[in-house]
């Protein structure tokens, strides 16, 4: 038997409902969210999703918050620059 979601991945639960577009969007959210991703505290690709924001390592034990898909959002990291660019312009 052949696989039968291998395009449409985790939407493929979804049938033919909802269009293509709708189904592309939450196929490329759930890969992001479900993959293993890299801690920031041990650096290991070990951190996966506990629940909506919540993001924990399974190798060192870590929880921290974080986007509803995926650990660090694009306006952390923004944020997270702007900070290291007051603390360096202070010293």
């Amino acid at each position: 038997m052949a696989k039968r979601t291998k395009k449409v991945g985790t939407a493929g639960r979804f049938g033919a409902r909802y269009g293509v577009r709708s189904r592309s969007q939450v196929r490329n959210i759930e890969e992001q969210q479900k993959k293993y991703h890299i801690c920031p505290s041990c650096g290991q690709q070990k951190v996966k999703r506990s629940g909506t924001g919540i993001w924990s390592c399974r190798k060192c034990g870590t929880s921290f918050a974080g986007g509803a898909y995926i650990p660090k959002t694009a306006q952390g990291q923004d944020v997270e620059k702007t900070i290291r660019g007051v603390q360096t312009a202070q010293e």
